[in-house]
């Protein structure tokens, strides 16, 4: 195993009154990381960038706000408490998509949207759809019913705004305030308009319907789980327990069945399309081109091996595939597709070569240059300027642990890349829809996010957030125990690279021998080993700050590595990553200054699940588990992505009993010898609660002993600030006991 380590220096700073961090402080408010801006958008007329942001007394309690780029001028344009002072009630199925979407726990203004035009946003809250005039500056209320609008959306023209009521689609003219139902069927098993569950949680789909660019007609997928086997799941609170029945897609069973229609946005008769003879299949995007006659949707087969670009001509009804991906595995979603408005191309993404490289394709179907290549994956088109010819993308090109943005000249045969961003780190960028200027989301391990605005050649032209760590900032008594971040390289057994980071204890001493905590994730989709200020920057700080060398690696089966390093879970889950993990360990225990006999692993969902693999599996490697919200028996998680990985059961029994938790178990020490903590939310509708009473079971059962938390009412994120306070407060104490 060869090891390549390098650093990623704090500035020297000079802090007064030096304090040490708390948990309780981690999700206090203020944000000790400074303020925090979500959202960041360019208004279409490119003269402000608006932005949610948190309350300075509630950090959870957000707002809508604006930078005027010639006023250099930040202002809140809408404050939530004011529209709505008393506390939010939202509807089952919204707190269920703000799961999905990531937002639970967040109140006020959660999301909006800029008319075409740029001078008024549109936004919900509590249930309500709201409409703000930026030359007026004033609010105007679109519904105000009992019923729950989720999901709005402005058409193209800005005159009017879809959105969904009762599992049907409506629509409502501005001006008049005149509403128009366009779905009547809605009801019990039948959504008109909405992403059904496997589409929100899985497909990063959480709408089902699309204006067409000429705001004349509404594509929509109606879907009907009539076929989804009716799971009773109890949410479990403080002072009641409800029954839910829950149509939940488990791997191997029937999934929804859908259909893709186009309706008048004055209603009126449904044009359904034709998707072909198997009744079992995905719809995980759909978008119209430049010319509103032709709409493309593409199509999964349910073993994901195949994906199809079909385009429909509506005036002929007739459609053809314009393009298929196929693979022995399984075809990774992008949200790449991006047609011209100038000329009848698009370019596309593909995994083909083995790494995701953007191609550009004439509207039928041929191949017309490849535009991108190379061992390294393109993470996302981020824009397109069709006057210049260029396409704007972020990837990790230069450095596996970084995203950067580049640009290409698309219309060249092998035009050079240009790397737009220079700053080592991750650079977060919302491109402007002309493409001429982005704005850039930039953090490090020692920097919290900072935001900038720049042209599109890389010159910063303001900031909108500089978020320096100077006297004023929030966390500049805590700097001075700031710890270093250290990367470095191991070898996996197939001899691909693993990198890894690592913090070494406050005031560490190399003579001295150190309790390790691990934190993983481990799963496909995720990279855990990033120069990035992520959410857990902080608690991995604190844990240093505490006496431990804190050490995480990224094992074949993650991100951002293309497919030879994605490839290796297929069919065995829970194995390949084990082994990626040990080896981490194996390096961990070969460092004088770690206490081998004191390596704990922490992990949340994927990487709960990973947790108790490496810990059943690892023999004497771990000395302790803290697992939160595990899948324990992948026959009890959803169809799209287990059979991504895993097949199905039928088709891998071999696979699920390999993946399976409970077949582990014996090797866990009957008298607490390697201490065990699972935690779970008792409302988790995601990786339901049943994972974790299952393994309880198990080891009562068999008379190991383990500890339990658990969250009443909490879903899988156990979101909030004084729950996640009581999370980490729990898992660091935990880890105390590896301390002398």
């Amino acid at each position: 195993m060869r090891t390549l380590i390098f650093l990623c220096l704090l500035p020297m700073t000079v802090v007064l009154h030096a304090e040490s961090l708390t948990i309780e402080r981690i999700f206090a408010s203020p944000s000790i990381t400074g303020p925090n801006l979500r959202s960041l958008k360019i208004s279409p007329a490119g003269d402000r960038v608006s932005f949610l942001q948190g309350k300075a007394d509630d950090r959870e309690q957000l707002d809508l706000w604006e930078y005027h780029i010639a006023d250099q001028a930040t202002r809140m344009l809408v404050d939530s408490r004011v529209l709505v002072p008393e506390a939010e009630k939202l509807s089952s199925e919204e707190q269920a998509r703000r799961e999905r979407q990531r937002l639970a726990g967040l109140r006020g203004i959660v999301a909006y949207q800029w008319s075409i035009d740029g001078k008024a946003l549109l936004f919900p809250l509590n249930g309500d759809l709201y409409f703000y005039a930026l030359e007026s500056a004033e609010v105007k209320r679109l519904t105000n019913t009992e019923a729950f609008e989720t999901d709005p959306q402005l058409s193209p023209d800005g005159k009017q705004v879809a959105f969904i009521r009762g599992q049907n689609i409506f629509v409502i003219d501005i001006g008049s305030g005149v509403e128009r139902q366009l779905t009547m069927d809605g009801q019990g098993t039948i959504h008109n308009g909405v992403a059904e569950f496997a589409a929100q949680e899985e497909m990063d789909r959480d709408t089902g319907y699309w204006w067409s660019p000429d705001s004349r007609r509404i594509a929509f997928i109606q879907f009907d789980e009539s076929p989804v086997e009716i799971t009773q799941r109890y949410e479990i609170d403080a002072d009641s327990v409800t029954v839910v029945d829950q149509r939940y897609p488990y791997t191997g069973t029937p999934n929804a069945r859908l259909k893709l229609g186009v309706v008048s946005a004055n209603g009126g008769e449904k044009q359904w399309l034709e998707l072909g003879e198997q009744a079992d299949f995905y719809i995980p995007r759909v978008n119209w081109l430049p010319d509103s006659r032709h709409l493309s949707y593409q199509w999964q087969s349910r073993d994901q091996k195949t994906l199809e670009l079909r385009v429909a001509d509506l005036p002929e009804k007739h459609q053809h595939v314009r393009i298929t991906e196929t693979a022995e595995t399984w075809v990774n979603l992008d949200n790449d597709l991006s047609f011209l408005k100038n000329s009848e191309q698009f370019l596309w993404t593909s995994e083909r070569s083995g790494f995701r490289h953007i191609y550009l394709y004439s509207n039928h179907g041929e191949l017309i240059r490849t535009v991108t290549a190379g061992n390294w994956p393109v993470d996302q088109i981020e824009g397109v300027d069709e006057t210049a010819g260029v396409v704007y993308f972020t990837a990790n090109k230069d450095n596996v642990t970084e995203q950067q943005l580049y640009a290409v000249n698309y219309l060249q045969d092998d035009a050079p890349i240009q790397r737009i961003t220079q700053q080592s780190g991750w650079h977060g960028i919302a491109m402007a829809s002309s493409a001429n200027v982005y704005i850039d989301t930039f953090s490090s391990r020692s920097q919290p996010a900072q935001v900038s605005l720049h042209d599109a050649g890389g010159q910063r032209l303001t900031w909108l957030l500089e978020n320096a760590l100077d006297e004023n900032h929030p966390y500049r008594p805590y700097l001075e125990y700031h710890q270093t971040t250290e990367f470095g390289q191991l070898t996996a057994e197939d001899g691909q690279t693993l990198y890894f980071r690592m913090l070494k204890p406050a005031n560490f001493d190399p003579a001295q021998r150190y309790p390790v905590f691990v934190y993983l994730y481990g799963g496909p989709g995720a990279q855990v080993v990033s120069n990035s200020w992520d959410r857990r920057v902080l608690f991995e700080q604190y844990m240093a700050q505490q006496g431990f060398v804190v050490f995480s690696i990224d094992n074949r089966g993650s991100a951002r590595r293309g497919t030879r390093f994605e490839n290796p879970i297929y069919r065995h889950m829970g194995t390949v990553e084990v082994q990626d993990q040990l080896a981490g360990i194996e390096y961990l225990k070969g460092l004088s200054y770690v206490d081998a006999d004191k390596i704990g692993i922490f992990g949340w969902s994927y990487g709960g699940y990973m947790t108790l693999m490496s810990v059943l599996q690892g023999g004497d490697a771990y000395a302790l588990g803290v697992s939160v919200a595990p899948v324990t028996d992948w026959r009890l998680y959803d169809t799209h992505y287990t059979e991504r990985y895993m097949q199905t059961p039928e088709q891998n029994p071999d696979g699920y009993q390999t993946g399976n938790v409970l077949s582990y178990t014996d090797n866990l020490p009957a008298a607490g010898e390697t201490p065990l903590l699972l935690i779970h939310g008792m409302a988790d509708d995601n990786v339901l609660f049943t994972h974790s009473t299952l393994l309880f079971k198990d080891l009562q059962d068999k008379g190991k002993l383990f500890d339990v938390m658990t969250y009443p009412g909490a879903k899988h994120g156990i979101s909030g600030s004084t729950s996640q306070t009581h999370v980490y407060r729990s898992i660091a104490e935990y880890f105390q006991q590896l301390k002398p």
